[in-house]
């Protein structure tokens, strides 16, 4: 190796050979050590026609400026143009935090900016990017390429026709055909900003983010890879195999289970007939337990084979039934022959609701403070005042249990200050009430009220010309209303009393009938939500 004893001071003070620096007086030379020539093994001066001086360095070649490093296998400095070409194993070491390598480099001393070529790789501790052409600035360490770069981060790879790199904060920002892929998820954008240190991915344009079975559709956001976190806002999508959410924003854990979704929050499953659909504008999940917690004027549709459920309540929550029975003791109501089973995935689940619960179907509605149903009994308990309208009955008590079947109610069971009432016309309503009441529908329609304990009864009796034949009061330990469901009016067919019965058939013409009330007597009409719309007003 031959070292370089001769100097050469370009008048523009932009080049000077650092083993010559040493021997000149510094008050009278002007260094300027913007660029030194450090090493080569040759130097020769050259000098064309256009009066332009040019030095060629070959072997080793060694260069600096400020804290950056250049290696190459020879270089050629353009004197008047402040340019540096530099070929073959060329290299930059930018303070120690960045390294660039390429086979062809071009440099503008005085901008500190240079452009590399053919197999450009690009490291800053964190990633390694690769690319045939690149721009970089040694002073701002941004590298940009326009022709295709990769870049790669562990497990990570993201390619893009266009890239800009940070040094200083190890961003990067992809633009055009952005493709991210690691072992668990592909993304895929116009443009995308990722940070090689924090392992954060920013979205800057509409993405596609797939995930095994989930697909998230997203405009704004943040994604830590690294954490398992997403954050996104600008109403994003989720598609998974069983469901899709939406909501203004969304925030998720993958490692924990945990979401939560802001404004406007839609999930619907995909399971037309034993799924459920929830809208609300504040909702909290977990994945791990199936479990939600939805608040803001949710609303809940329980979806079933005929006739759907729709819910609203202040707050909903469901879970796995079987976790949920771990932490609380959910009585048997059904005949005990129904239970015992393992529940499988699709009837595996509880829904509480409370304050201000109101349900709709078309066969019946119902409102109440708080509520207990369960895919595995299919039974819906109504506490605290409920009320229940079924046809043109209405039934109150302090407790009541529908049974339903086929998404149809099948049974009725009302515990305590339990009644009946069934508006008739003008002032004239038929009402029964006893310490309880057991009803049995017929195609989701009443056939049978019994009320037992201390049972009182008004009716309109009619004839058999439709005409009424007088008013009957009565009580007795057990009575029974017996109903038409083919019936449209709803008009009782029967009304037996059975035990200890006491009472009278009223004339009609001579009796005050706004005084014919049951104790328990309440007419809650206006309660009453008379569509599925109808529930999100009261």
């Amino acid at each position: 190796m031959k070292y370089l004893f001769v100097w050469i001071l370009f008048i523009s003070g932009i080049i000077v050979p650092s083993c010559i620096i040493a021997q000149r007086n510094p008050d009278t030379t002007r260094t300027f050590k913007r660029v030194e020539i450090l090493f080569a093994e040759k130097e020769t001066y050259l000098k064309s026609d256009s009066n332009k001086s040019y030095i060629t360095y070959v072997g080793n070649v060694q260069m600096k400026q400020d804290n950056t490093l250049f290696f190459a296998d020879s270089l050629i400095l353009t004197q008047q143009e402040n340019l540096v070409e530099a070929f073959g194993n060329v290299r930059i070491n930018d303070a120690d935090t960045i390294q660039v390598s390429a086979q062809y480099l071009k440099y503008l001393g005085k901008e500190k900016r240079a452009f590399l070529q053919k197999k450009v790789v690009l490291k800053d501790g964190k990633g390694i990017l690769t690319t045939d052409d690149l721009e970089y600035d040694t002073q701002l360490k941004i590298g940009i390429y326009r022709k295709g770069g990769r870049v790669v981060n562990k497990k990570t790879t993201l390619v893009s026709q266009e890239g800009f790199y940070y040094g200083e904060t190890k961003d990067v920002i992809f633009k055009k055909q952005v493709v991210f892929t690691d072992p668990e998820k592909t993304i895929r954008a116009d443009t995308l900003q990722y940070n090689t240190a924090a392992e954060m991915v920013t979205l800057l344009s509409p993405t596609i983010i797939k995930e095994g079975k989930r697909t998230i559709r997203a405009t704004d956001g943040l994604y830590d890879l690294k954490q398992k976190k997403g954050f996104f806002n600008k109403r994003p999508f989720i598609d998974d195999s069983t469901y899709t959410f939406t909501a203004n924003e969304m925030a998720f854990d993958d490692s924990t289970g945990l979401s939560e979704f802001k404004g406007n929050a839609v999930y619907r499953s995909k399971d037309s007939t034993n799924g459920v659909d929830l809208i609300a504008n504040h909702i909290k999940t977990n994945n791990k337990t199936n479990s939600f917690l939805a608040t803001q004027k949710p609303l809940l549709l329980i979806k079933q084979k005929r006739d759907s459920v729709f819910i609203t309540a202040d707050t909903l929550f469901s879970t796995r039934l079987s976790l949920f029975q771990k932490e609380r003791k959910v009585p048997f109501v059904r005949d005990s022959s129904f239970y015992g089973k393992s529940l499988p995935d699709s009837t595996d689940k509880m829904f509480e609701a409370f304050r201000n619960v109101r349900i709709f179907t078309d066969s019946m509605q119902a409102v109440g403070d708080s509520l207990f149903y369960s895919l595995e009994d299919s039974v819906f308990r109504l506490f605290k005042e409920p009320v229940l309208w079924a046809q043109q009955n209405q039934v109150t008590g302090d407790t009541i249990y529908l049974f339903m079947k086929d998404g149809k109610p099948e049974q009725l069971r009302v515990f305590e200050n339990a009644a009946s009432i069934q508006f008739v016309e003008k002032e004239y309503y038929n009402q029964i009430s006893g310490n309880s009441i057991n009803g049995y529908f017929t195609k989701g329609r009443i056939q049978v009220l019994r009320a037992k304990g201390s049972a009182e009864t008004i009716y309109y009796a009619v004839d058999e010309e439709k005409k009424y034949a007088g008013v009957n009061q009565a009580t007795s330990d057990v009575v029974e209303i017996w109903f038409d469901p083919e019936a449209d009016d709803n008009t009782p067919q029967e009304v037996k009393l059975l035990f200890e019965v006491k009472g009278s058939l009223l004339p009609m013409n001579s009796t005050d009938h706004s005084l014919l009330r049951i104790r328990k007597f309440k007419w809650l009409e206006e309660k009453r939500p008379k569509s599925k719309f109808d529930i999100l007003s009261l």
